[in-house]
Formats: structure tokens, C-alpha cells, sequence
């Protein structure tokens, strides 16, 4: 049987695209883009689930190395102090961790994220937000499947917006911050977790933080 890589011609430049689009290495790029017989964005989405699958294969090894990192606001009217963990000092050191830490931090301070994982909301939070969306449901008179499945929407989006793993990623919003966490472990070959942040801004009383429960990464959903 003939081997499809052999039939079908990839260009090192579309291999290079897809390289600067996902950080993902040659030869994992190209094999994405053979399976997809050169469709760029499918590809992505190849890339996309074996750097999930990878990062939960990873996920039960322990990330006591890492990078205490920081962000400062233009103007220098914020600022977010974050704690992102991996397994060893030599992946701390390198330029794509940094990175991440930078860019996780920088999103932190646009955003204001209130946990690190949804696994961090507490149930008596959980219940109210669900009993608030409940009410207002049912003041437009739908049927109960109805509501529970709208209480169900608005949960998700609760998560979306106040989950930093949840959250689309500020610089690339295809993404979220738990998918580009695990397109690192993949790329770097390590666990790696966001373990707690603090972020600061002029004039409150207080920084705004969040700790994860545990310090072992918990996949991405």
C-alpha cells in the first residue's frame, strides 16, 4: 500500500506556517498536515488534541521547578505576580516558558481573572450563581428543560469568564489559556501548571489572587 506522505506534497513553507501558528515541531507538523491532506487549519485542530492528550498523560507528574513571573501595565497602574510550575530547572530557563509565564501574567492583568481552574469554585458559589440564572429564566415563562438547559449555558459562560483555564487566551482567542498551557507541555515534554497569581492595581485595598487546590496540573478540558 502506498504510504500517503509519499503521494502527497507538502511544502516546507506551509510546514513553516503551521510551525509559527501552533510552536509545534517539523515533524509533528508535517504528520498533521499529510492526515489532513494540507489543510492548514484542520491541522491545528490535529495538533491541538495531541497536545491535550499529552498534557493528561503528563498531568499526574509532579511540577515543583518553575518561574515566579510578572507583568507590568503600561503606566505601570497594574500588576500580576504569577507562580507557573514544571518539572525541571532547565525548562524553566528556556525562552518558551518564560514566555509563558509573561503572557499568562499579561492576560491576568486584562482580565482579572477570580480562579485558576473551575475545580476552585467553592458549591455554595456554584448554587447561588445557578439560582440566580434560574430566576431569571423563569421570568420569561419557558418550560423547566428549557430553563435547566439555558442554567446550563450560563454555567459554562460563568466558568468561561471567571476560570483562568476556561478563559480565551488575550493574544490568540482560538485558544484558551488551559489549550496553550498544554500545547507547552507538549512542546517542552513536562508537566506544567499554573499554580497562583496576585494582581495588583493602584488605589485598591487589596490584591486580587487565586491559588490552585493542588499543586499537580489538572488537564484542560
Amino acid at each position: 500500500m502506498t504510504n500517503p506522505s509519499e503521494t502527497l506534497n507538502i511544502s516546507a513553507q506551509l510546514v513553516k506556517e503551521l510551525r509559527e501558528r501552533t510552536g509545534a515541531g517539523f515533524s509533528d507538523c508535517r504528520s498533521a498536515l499529510v492526515e489532513t491532506r494540507g489543510n492548514i487549519e484542520a491541522a491545528i485542530d490535529v495538533l491541538r488534541k495531541k497536545g491535550q492528550a499529552a498534557a493528561q498523560k503528563k498531568a499526574t507528574r509532579q511540577a515543583t521547578e518553575g518561574l515566579i513571573g510578572h507583568y507590568i501595565h503600561a503606566g505601570g497602574k497594574i500588576g500580576v505576580i504569577i507562580e507557573v510550575n514544571c518539572e525541571s530547572d532547565f525548562v524553566a530557563r528556556t525562552e518558551d516558558f518564560q514566555r509563558l509565564c509573561h503572557d499568562v501574567a499579561m492576560h491576568i492583568a486584562a482580565l482579572d481573572t477570580r480562579y485558576v481552574r473551575r475545580e476552585e469554585v467553592t458549591q455554595e458559589i456554584l448554587d447561588r450563581e445557578r439560582e440566580i440564572y434560574k430566576a431569571q429564566a423563569r421570568a420569561t415563562g419557558k418550560p423547566e428543560p428549557v430553563i435547566e438547559k439555558i442554567v446550563n449555558g450560563k454555567m459554562e459562560k460563568f466558568y468561561e469568564e471567571n476560570c483562568l483555564y476556561e478563559q480565551h487566551f488575550i493574544k490568540d482567542e482560538s485558544v484558551t489559556v488551559g489549550e496553550l498551557v498544554s500545547q507547552m507541555i507538549h512542546k517542552l515534554g513536562e508537566n506544567i501548571s499554573i499554580r497562583r497569581y496576585v494582581r495588583f492595581k493602584v488605589g485598591e485595598s487589596a490584591g486580587s489572587s487565586a491559588e490552585s487546590v493542588t499543586a499537580a496540573a489538572v488537564p484542560a478540558n
